[in-house]
């Protein structure tokens, strides 16, 4: 008992205030389940479509095979499908996606998505990031797009794709950083303070979950912070590639 309420004592950030680790699961639960019927559509409105963009990088990055030996691939926290569709397309089907999410709501969403394009192989399985429950090698490739800053504790989710990847997998991340470019980051602050949770309001009446997200980036550990963590899980060759003025990286590693 002591040892359980030492980690609930633990801090992390749920945005910009600081709770305790054992808070912050429910606390973006909450947030999910609010704005998971709308998440695709305000995703299109507050980055412009660029989000697409981004996510078709990180696919061609990964260029998944379209024939050959079975192609193990696990998305987390990829509750709407997003990833795994375009692997799916990408891959003429030939890559077996499993979708990854604590949240049922958004998996319920990505299911219904999967239905409606024919994508009846994809795997929908609701879960914890940091406990895992597959069996350690099992995966070619482990990505994550836009959602290991929600996790609770970040270094055992990589912990966890560490150990669920085969020799040679890898690890493909996906996450909103800070604009690095001078103007465009006060630009970039700006419209993410002002006018993300303002449109939060407007398209799912819920500003403060939109607040949350904008302020969740702010914490998040800048690229070569992130970088060590990823190393420290055990990854080889890690690297990551900017866009758009450094407002996304893509963090990749290597299991060898």
């Amino acid at each position: 008992m002591a040892q359980q309420n030492a980690s609930l004592d633990n801090k992390t950030s749920f945005g910009f205030q600081t709770i305790s680790e054992g808070e912050k699961q429910g606390k973006v639960d909450g947030v999910f389940h609010s704005v998971a019927k709308k998440y695709d559509v305000m995703n299109d409105v507050m980055s412009g479509g660029l989000h697409r963009i981004w996510k078709d990088a990180l696919v061609s990055a990964l260029n998944p095979p379209k024939k050959g030996a079975a192609f193990h691939h696990l998305d987390v926290a990829g509750g709407t499908g997003d990833i795994a569709f375009r692997l799916a397309e990408k891959s003429n089907k030939h890559v077996n996606s499993r979708v990854f999410d604590i949240n049922a709501s958004m998996l319920e969403v990505g299911k219904e998505r999967a239905a409606q394009k024919g994508f009846n192989h994809i795997e929908f399985i609701e879960g914890n990031a940091e406990e895992l429950p597959f069996e350690g090698s099992a995966f070619d490739v482990y990505t994550i797009a836009f959602g290991i800053r929600n996790v609770p504790d970040i270094q055992k989710a990589l912990e966890e794709a560490f150990h669920t990847l085969k020799r040679g997998g890898r690890f493909m991340c996906l996450e909103f950083s800070q604009a690095d470019i001078a103007g465009f980051d006060k630009l970039y602050d700006f419209y993410s303070f002002n006018i993300i949770p303002f449109m939060g309001q407007v398209i799912t009446g819920d500003k403060d979950s939109y607040q949350y997200l904008v302020e969740s980036i702010r914490k998040f550990p800048n690229p070569a912070r992130f970088e060590g963590m990823i190393a420290r899980a055990g990854f080889e060759n890690v690297s990551h590639r900017v866009y758009t003025g450094g407002a996304v990286c893509l963090h990749q590693g290597w299991k060898l």
